[in-house]
């Protein structure tokens, strides 16, 4: 997407992925300001571009040239509107015992505190819509012999980049970061040129067999400095061919005599229509994925256990597109459907996992296995499945991406299924890749947020009926406590019935904070109460019971509980000492 006079700053220009940059970037309308140090031929490169593209020669670990830098800019251009921090010293592949404390903090000063510094600066001058992209490096991520001051450099950028998404994000102005595996650049040639490493051992190492192109990194960043990633901020994105996804002695790849031509040269782009497989949500975002395909000029297959929703957006899209209905749940229905595509199509060349069904916001002590196994089935039982039966279909170039969820990293109480579910696709991606990488076939998890789509206006209010203790009550029904004698307290106090009889009744008790607590036969441990409390029957047949305000006490027999239709009577033992608290009661359905 095109956002033609945007003013872009590159640092490291004049190198093999600064120069990917600035002819990717300059393509696309925008003023490149190309920077580099003196004698790098940053000057020669700008002029090739020609007006009004600039090139200047400054050292990015000194702070007054960056501050001279900034100025020249105000200058000449308008705002900033996006920062590539890509200058950087390159491993020495020095041993630790041979790294001098002066080389190892030139290294920080280069590729971590100078992009600092030029961000601090972007930043001051940019206004809302603006980027920072800063190219780390998987060596910030994977640890490596004789890379210390070069892979500590750029760990702290990852970071940094993170830090201050968080920062910039009120302001509109989004930080984001790629980390490049292996790319063939002129520093990796001198390192190559000089024995400190083996490429051809590199390709045995990357599924995809080969090192990456400066073309290919520049496209990334250029994604990521547009609106295609508007959403995106704080994210690292990883781009090594697999490399992170093997993790196991040997080669990943078979050895590849000379230098492969796609690492050379860019491939030509595909012209044909591809044939693309979307699983579920028909009406929520895999109909979104599906029409971005079609504005490509791709044939789509929309495949939902909804099959109205599936057939309406296919007859939305046009006469070509195929909608079925399937559970990916059930093997049988998902081998069917391919059996299908291959006699329609003969092929599959994308494979979108998106089919999933959300977690039921129960506390996991209260959770039946189910409810999840149900959940499992579905969002990960099922995407295999799909891609099993896609893998015999596709060709090299073809690609499995599967929808996961920002839920795989920082997991969410009680999302326990789904939060598993996704964590699960997550690695089951890594492992696809290191096993298809070499046959040509890549794979990829995109993990979203929150998205504002009907789904989620579903989740946001059965969340809310949950907090107000109205609704969806019976998800706690058939909860023995017997069976589960100690439990943490949840957010919301509760007092749960878990049979079916009215005399006498058992209950078990949950409440905020860490306390532990303990029901055997009537007791209440550590839950406070009064002598006659009344519940009102709500509209709903479930037993609410509000009293008093404070939290205290140790233990509290409940004697007796009887369930009419009106109201309830819970007889307790008189406790005078303790302060009241309010909490809801719910039972069985009257």
């Amino acid at each position: 997407m095109k956002q033609a006079g945007r003013i872009v700053i590159i640092t490291g220009a004049a190198g093999g992925i600064g120069r990917a940059l600035v002819d990717a970037l300059a393509a696309d309308g925008d003023i490149v300001v190309a920077v580099d140090l003196p004698g790098s031929g940053v000057l020669e490169l700008a002029r090739s571009l020609g007006p009004p593209h600039l090139g200047l020669e400054f050292d990015v670990s000194r702070e007054e040239d960056i501050l001279a830098l900034y100025e020249r800019i105000e200058a000449q251009f308008a705002r900033v509107g996006v920062l590539v921090n890509n200058a950087a010293i390159g491993p020495t592949m020095a041993a630790t015992v041979d790294t001098t404390f002066d080389a190892f903090r030139r290294v920080l000063a280069v590729n971590l505190i100078g992009p600092f510094a030029m961000a601090r600066e972007a930043a001051r001058r940019m206004e809302r819509g603006a980027v920072i992209v800063n190219v780390a490096s998987l060596a910030g991520v994977l640890g490596n012999p004789k890379r210390n001051a070069y892979a500590a450099s750029k760990a702290g950028l990852i970071s940094f980049t993170k830090s201050l998404a968080c920062e910039l994000a009120s302001s509109g102005i989004r930080v984001t970061a790629i980390a490049p595996g292996y790319v063939r650049t002129p520093m990796v040639s001198e390192l190559e040129g000089a024995g400190k490493i083996d490429l051809a051992a590199v390709r045995r190492r990357v599924p995809m067999g080969r090192v990456a192109r400066p073309d290919e990194i520049a496209r990334v960043v250029r994604v990521l400095a547009s609106l295609q990633a508007s959403y995106i901020t704080g994210s690292v994105l990883t781009v090594d061919g697999g490399w992170m996804s093997f993790n196991q002695p040997g080669g990943a790849h078979p050895p590849v005599p000379g230098t492969p031509g796609a690492e050379l040269s860019r491939p030509a782009e595909h012209s044909s229509a591809r044939i693309v497989l979307v699983t579920g949500w028909a009406n929520d975002i895999g109909a979104a994925v599906a029409r971005r395909f079609v504005a490509n000029g791709d044939t789509v297959v929309i495949a939902d256990r909804d099959g109205a929703a599936a057939a309406g957006l296919a007859g939305s899209l046009g006469g070509k597109h195929m909608a079925k209905s399937v559970d990916v749940a059930v093997e049988s229905n998902v081998v069917a459907l391919f059996e299908e595509l291959r006699r329609r199509f003969g092929r599959l060349d994308v494979l979108v996992n998106s089919a999933a069904v959300a977690d039921t916001f129960v506390p996991g002590v209260e959770q039946m296995p189910t409810q999840i196994e149900h959940v499992l089935d579905v969002n990960l039982a099922g995407a295999f499945t799909c891609a099993r039966e896609a893998i015999k279909a596709m060709h090299p170039g073809s690609v499995i991406l599967n929808l996961g969820s920002i839920n795989t990293f920082p997991p969410f109480a009680p999302r326990h299924a789904y939060g598993a579910s996704k964590a699960g696709m997550e690695i089951l991606t890594r492992c696809m890749a290191a096993e298809l990488g070499p046959v040509g076939i890549r794979t990829a998890t995109v993990a979203p947020g929150y998205i504002h789509t009907p789904g989620v206006a579903q989740l946001a209010s059965a969340a809310t009926s949950t907090r107000q203790q109205s609704d969806g009550a019976s998800r706690w029904e058939g909860w023995d406590s017997r069976k589960t004698s100690r439990t943490r307290r949840s957010f919301w106090h509760r007092l749960t019935h878990h049979t079916s009889t009215a005399l006498p009744c058992t209950w078990t008790a949950a409440g905020p904070r860490s306390e532990m607590l303990d029901s055997p036969g009537n007791s209440i441990r550590t839950y406070s109460g009064g002598r006659g409390m009344i519940v009102d029957c709500a509209p709903r047949g479930w037993l609410r019971l509000i009293e008093g305000e404070n939290f205290k006490g140790d233990q509290l027999p409940l004697r007796e509980a009887r369930f009419p239709i009106e109201r309830v009577v819970l007889s307790m033992s008189e406790t005078p000492s303790l302060e009241t608290q309010s909490f809801e009661v719910f039972g069985p359905r009257l």
